[in-house]
């Protein structure tokens, strides 16, 4: 997903995992009434609202064209769309066809307010093959029927400032050590070695998943049980926290920070050498008037010996609700949106991986390359569970809460992450009855 914050609340994140209540509540009503009619409910991609609509536009234009179905856009920004979602699960009134965070889609699977791609579905839209192999895998629990389908293909990387770095007479890290000896020797002037969206639960929550998985972490058991307050997700938490507490190559006031696009702008206006985001920040790092040629991408470092997980399957995908009146249309819609040519469309744009198979073989760019190969290669999915993003809620606002507390001048030790971890473990068990 998008690295911008989506606000909910645990008590709508619980509201997600109750199985089958957007069917018992529909009465088949709340999607749009007709055959030549459909609602979408797009998310935020572009370097604003009125960017996606001006992108997307004729892109939907053309669609109308082709089929005679028109398409309502409605763009929702990510702190406002899974609480959408989350109504309109629960209301039943709904659009067709909806932007998600991949990382929701088992959450959002367990409702049962979301269509199944099966054989009939998934034929329908151009087959399951189309796609890329990991990409698909994030369209539900495993060994389940998915109810997504991949739009936009996305990844962590580690952005750095070229001349900074050349200035400093380093190269860019390839561990976890060499990143902070980098960041500290940047950490001069008025400048910082590195930024954070440290006011983001959602980036936190990232972060903490990442840094857990490169010391063998896991935040669920095999039966979807929150184990959080292992020892490895305690580590993975301490040494991102560190970049401000200890290593102090982080501006304090990034604790404020709470949507990605603030660090982004830091990065791209060279207050800051080096950031950890998305592929698709950089339309936003050059609408800040910095060229692509004057930063690299290089995977998220793990620790010395640890594992080699740079970031999770990121990105967006489709669904379609259950109880929308024009099936046929919005399976067409999805196939459209999924189609080569609007794929190469809209990636360009969104500086979206491809998510279909038979695109990555035509990737030349080094650094789309590069997202890919971490995409692809050095990604470990997010929790495929229903409680998923209750995690992202509980712990990513724990970590808020810290960086809080590091920001206006105290100190958050081991056993100060433990206790936190263990209230949002019992949020999540609570939550789960």
């Amino acid at each position: 997903m998008r690295t911008a914050i989506r606000a909910l609340a645990i008590t709508a994140a619980a509201a997600l995992t109750v199985t089958g209540l957007a069917a018992c509540s529909s009465g088949g009503s709340g999607s749009s009434g007709d055959s030549k009619t459909l609602t979408y409910w797009a998310s935020n991609q572009g370097t604003s609202l009125q960017n996606d609509k001006e992108v997307l536009t004729p892109v939907l234009e053309k669609f109308t064209k082709e089929t005679g179905i028109k398409v309502n856009l409605q763009v929702i920004g990510w702190n406002d769309l899974q609480t959408k979602i989350t109504t309109a699960v629960t209301s039943g009134q709904g659009p067709d066809v909806v932007n998600i965070g991949n990382t929701w889609a088992t959450s959002l699977q367990a409702t049962g307010a979301f269509q199944e791609f099966g054989d009939s579905e998934m034929q329908a839209i151009g087959g399951a093959d189309k796609f890329g192999k990991v990409a698909l895998s994030t369209g539900g629990a495993p060994g389940k029927t998915v109810t997504s389908v991949p739009l936009y293909g996305l990844a962590y990387g580690l952005y750095y400032n070229k001349q900074m770095f050349k200035d400093a007479g380093i190269e860019a890290p390839t561990t976890w050590e060499q990143l902070v000896t980098d960041a500290k020797k940047l950490t001069t002037g008025g400048k910082y070695g590195f930024t954070i969206a440290g006011g983001s639960y959602t980036e936190n929550s990232h972060f903490a998943f990442i840094n857990s998985a490169q010391n063998g972490g896991e935040w669920f058991d095999k039966d979807g049980k929150p184990t959080f307050t292992q020892k490895a997700n305690v580590d993975g938490i301490k040494r991102y926290l560190d970049l401000m507490q200890s290593d102090k190559v982080v501006n304090t006031s990034n604790a404020q920070y709470d949507n990605g696009t603030q660090a982004v702008s830091d990065f791209a206006n060279k207050k800051a050498a080096m950031m950890l985001t998305q592929n698709n920040a950089n339309a936003t790092i050059t609408s800040n008037g910095m060229t692509t040629d004057e930063f690299g991408v290089v995977p998220f470092p793990a620790p010395q010996g640890g594992e080699d997980i740079a970031s999770f399957p990121a990105g967006i995908n489709l669904s379609v609700f259950k109880n929308t009146k024009n099936k046929d249309g919005a399976l067409k819609f999805v196939k459209y949106m999924t189609s080569a040519d609007t794929q190469a469309t809209l990636d360009k744009p969104y500086s979206a991986l491809p998510v279909l198979a038979s695109a990555a073989d035509s990737v030349t760019d080094e650094q789309t390359k590069t997202f890919l190969d971490i995409y692809n290669n050095k990604a470990k999915p997010l929790p495929l569970v229903p409680a998923e993003d209750q995690f992202e809620s509980t712990v990513g606002k724990a970590m808020n809460d810290m960086f809080a507390k590091i920001a206006t001048g105290g100190s958050v030790s081991d056993s100060d992450i433990k206790s936190a971890l263990q209230t949002a473990q019992d949020q999540v068990s609570q939550a789960a009855g």
